[in-house]
């Protein structure tokens, strides 16, 4: 299954988000070691107050990009079809530099896993606004499993 060719795939494809809870607009760059995404901010993301967006909104964009490498890595072992099982994330660290982030702001994600194995996970991302790091977040995840087994 390696020969998943990542250009081919969109958003959709690796990430359950929809609706107003699905943020990245956009996949600059996916690769086995990276995600690059962006997102352009507007009134209907979570957070908004009628103003601006709490800068907690970066803590769910690190975690979209990372869904959007999982996703890959998912496609490329389990097929195209495989379930899209949840996660339980946990945040680790949380450092914001701008106290809102405003509807219009361009915001890029780069996020990846600093170590994984089995189904645990420590994501590193970095958010940054008009090529200024505005936001670094570490996440621990675990990845659902199907824990029933078939009687005998």
């Amino acid at each position: 299954m390696s020969a998943v060719n990542p250009d081919n795939l969109t958003i959709e494809d690796l990430l359950p988000h929809r609706g107003r809870m699905k943020l990245v607009d956009e996949i600059l760059q996916l690769d086995d070691d990276v995600a690059v995404t962006a997102a352009t901010a507007t009134h209907r993301w979570p957070l908004f107050d009628g103003q601006s967006i709490s800068p907690l909104v970066m803590v769910e964009l690190v975690a979209q990009t990372a869904g959007i490498k999982n996703g890959l890595d998912r496609i490329r072992t389990q097929g195209p079809e495989a379930d899209k099982r949840g996660w339980l994330v946990g945040i680790k660290q949380a450092r914001f530099e701008v106290d809102a982030i405003f509807p219009g702001d361009r915001i890029v994600t780069r996020a990846w896993n600093a170590y994984q194995r089995d189904t645990y996970f420590n994501i590193e991302g970095e958010i940054a606004r008009d090529s200024v790091v505005i936001g670094r977040v570490s996440l621990q995840a675990i990845q659902a499993t199907d824990t029933t087994e078939e009687p005998s």
